[in-house]
């Protein structure tokens, strides 16, 4: 098949150039060519006269006389040109030789470059020279000679620019080589391209056949072949996405089956009858969702997701006691010690009035509490556990775990939750919850978790307070030492986060170290105390430090961002975040979370250098107008591309997207959910006749994915 032939059998490629392109584009075959889509285009269809070209134009095209010549030296040549509207140089310093042989006075080419400003005047370096020939042959008879400005000429088109790397460039793969090259890709491999949707799809979206949209995205006719063409390869891109999610589901609620739990039991209501305050109305609902799923019979997979504070642990306690008034044990799994802790403490005040025995267990449980922890978990007399990675230790097993509940979901590899699975004495699958304070935009949770159910707890508890978000720079250190101080003698306590970008960079450690020696010399010792906690200390110096600020004994807290997650300190009113354009939006909101947790007015200070760039200063804006973190996560989206939001890139999607992008294609992502949704419901084996082209796709490598929600 053509589409499968070697780029290096194309015209103008060859071996060297096929090598060059599969390490710098990652592309082998013709299909794979056919599917590196360009990024933008120019618009060639057009003149502009010398007198409208603008330094802030991208490219313009340009039809003009040679006018003069001046040959500096062999390595630079200046081509007067004009338009009868004006004069413009051009310059050139490569294929010096083969210009001056052709670009005589007199003589009438089309130039196309990126004007730029030189001593004050317009010039282009180094533009593309074409004959006139091609232009002349396409006007129609009777014609003026001279294109007026904005005037298509009949046959030329837009024209696609590609990424590229500087090693492309240097070895002469430029824009007009690459399109050549497409050209001939195009020829070769066009016709073996097979349609990939079935006709009733196609005809129900009004999506264009695959062929004419390979053909119209790398050279479009016009600008509504090449919309058509985007909407149909972003839409296939999409629907096979979801498809391929969406029937791991389907499999697996066929496949797996759940363990049964239909009654709330005696601890839920206890619980629930002693809390201090009413549930929210999006807690309630999220507990019917999750209700429904412990009851189904099938195994339940779902992804709750909540606001900084909005009351997730709640949620995670309830659902535990309802395995626990089923005859069965739940297991609670954070991501750091600092937050196991957290939740045990938390957990314990919940479950003072059930009379369920919890524990925790973490990498620094003493071995005597171990040996006690391991011996509750395999009688059954240990309800509830949490834990940090300890739980998946060979040695750690249950009489029988009903419901695992996994903290911060994306800290965790497929593989350790597997081990969870395999605890599951009782025959069938646990069920998962999987929580995270991360808000994650509807179209990326619908595609990095596409085959989990979705809740979110989009409510805060009555009672908190906005925290107000100031942007302060260096000069405003001062006031906000005195405000500090304001803050401290009414009884508040102040966070200082620094930014720790890489565990082993000695310049953010330095930074923190001297922005604590300075705390402590202008907060001095014995009317402040200070504590200091960072990821190189010892696990009991961390825990010493943190819990005298949890305690009330330490005014400030000067940490890197592993107070990111959990912390729970309700006294705590201001958070200062140092350098705070070094954070992603994601992360800025988490760390504001940290404060608003207690009655009081509560205040976050981002603090910055003045100089700022354009991406740094959105950011910091954004923080400043809004506390909704759904509407932040879609900003950060948008800025920085999908991904999981911690800073990984596409590779954190099960497969990657060449043309479609979440941040911005959500209406398309939505058209095609609904279709491959519709798809499975009617045939969710994809066996049918008029599906089988459905089928064959997605027994492609590239669809064999890792199913990220069930920990098996």
């Amino acid at each position: 098949m053509a589409s499968d032939m070697d780029i290096m059998y194309l015209p103008g490629v060859g071996p060297k150039r096929a090598e060059l392109l599969r390490k710098e584009l990652n592309v082998s075959t013709v299909g794979e060519l056919l599917r590196l889509y360009p990024f933008r285009y120019i618009d060639k269809s057009r003149f502009v006269r010398i007198c409208d070209a603008r330094p802030d134009m991208a490219y313009i095209q340009l039809k003009a006389k040679v006018a003069r010549v001046e040959l500096h030296d062999s390595k630079r040549m200046s081509v007067w040109i004009s338009d009868g509207s004006g004069e413009m140089e051009t310059v050139f310093f490569k294929g010096i030789k083969w210009m001056h042989e052709r670009l005589k006075p007199g003589t009438e080419w089309i130039f196309f470059g990126k004007p730029q400003t030189f001593n004050g005047r317009i010039n282009m370096v180094h533009p593309e020279v074409d004959p006139v020939t091609a232009a002349k042959a396409a006007q129609q008879p009777g014609t003026d000679s001279v294109l007026q400005p904005g005037i298509p000429t009949p046959k030329a088109s837009m024209t696609g620019v590609y990424n590229s790397t500087e090693r492309l460039k240097n070895a002469g793969i430029t824009g007009k080589v690459m399109n050549k090259i497409m050209e001939a890709a195009i020829e070769k491999g066009i016709a073996m391209e097979q349609e990939s949707l079935p006709e009733y799809i196609m005809k129900q979206y009004g999506l264009v056949p695959l062929r004419y949209a390979l053909r119209n995205i790398h050279f479009p006719q016009d600008m509504t072949s090449l919309e058509k063409s985007k909407y149909r390869l972003k839409f296939e891109e999409l629907f096979f996405l979801q498809l391929s999610l969406l029937k791991q589901k389907y499999v697996r609620s066929r496949d797996i089956h759940g363990i049964h739990m239909p009654k709330v039991g005696e601890a839920f209501n206890r619980c629930y009858e002693a809390l201090p305050f009413p549930l929210t109305g999006a807690q309630k609902r999220v507990i019917t969702e999750i209700r429904n799923d412990m009851k189904s019979g099938q195994q339940m997979n779902r992804l709750l997701q909540g606001d900084v504070g909005s009351g997730k642990t709640m949620v995670a306690v309830l659902t535990a006691l309802i395995a626990i008034g089923n005859g069965y044990q739940a297991c609670i799994m954070a991501p750091t010690e600092v937050l196991a802790q957290q939740h045990f403490k938390n957990i314990q005040k919940f479950l003072a009035p059930t009379g369920v025995k919890s524990a925790l267990l973490t990498g620094s449980t003493k071995t005597s509490e171990r040996r006690e922890v391991h011996a509750g978990l395999a009688d059954g007399s240990i309800g509830i556990i949490v834990g940090t990675h300890a739980l998946l230790e060979d040695v750690v097993m249950f009489q029988n775990l009903g419901l695992a509940i996994i903290d911060e979901q994306h800290r965790f590899g497929v593989e350790q939750r597997s081990k969870l699975w395999k605890k599951s004495s009782c025959g069938a699958a646990p069920h998962v919850l999987v929580m995270t304070a991360t808000p994650i935009p509807r179209t990326l949770a619908m595609t990095l978790y596409g085959d989990l159910d979705v809740s979110v707890i989009d409510e805060l508890p009555p009672g908190r307070k906005p925290v107000q978000t100031i942007h302060a720079t260096e000069g405003k250190r001062p006031q906000l030492y005195n405000f500090m101080r304001q803050e401290i003698a009414k009884g508040r306590q102040v966070f200082i986060v620094y930014p720790l970008i890489n565990e082993t960079e000695k310049l953010d450690y330095q930074s923190l170290e001297a922005g604590a020696e300075e705390i402590m010399t202008k907060f001095p010792f014995p009317q402040y105390k200070t504590a200091v906690v960072h990821g190189k200390q010892l696990n009991d110096v961390k825990k010493f430090n943190m819990d005298a600020f949890a305690a009330g004994r330490a005014d400030i807290l000067v940490a890197t961002s592993v107070i990111e997650v959990g912390v729970d300190v309700p006294n705590a009113s201001v958070m200062v975040i140092e350098s705070a354009e070094r954070f992603g939006l994601s992360q800025l909101h988490q760390l504001r979370g940290r404060v608003g947790r207690g009655s009081e007015k509560s205040y976050c200070v981002l603090m910055t250098g003045h100089k700022l760039s354009k991406e740094s200063k959105h950011r910091i804006e954004l923080m400043c107008a809004t506390e909704n973190g759904f509407e932040l996560a879609e900003e950060d989206m948008k800025m920085r591309g999908p991904g999981d939001l911690e800073g990984t890139q596409q590779s954190g999607l099960p497969i990657s997207l060449n043309i479609a992008s979440l941040a911005k294609d959500g209406l398309i992502l939505n058209a095609a959910r609904d279709a491959a949704e519709a798809v499975l419901k009617e045939d969710p084996t994809l066996s049918l006749l008029k599906n089988q082209l459905l089928r064959n796709e997605l027994i492609k490598d590239k669809y064999k994915i890792k199913d990220y929600s069930k920990i098996s």
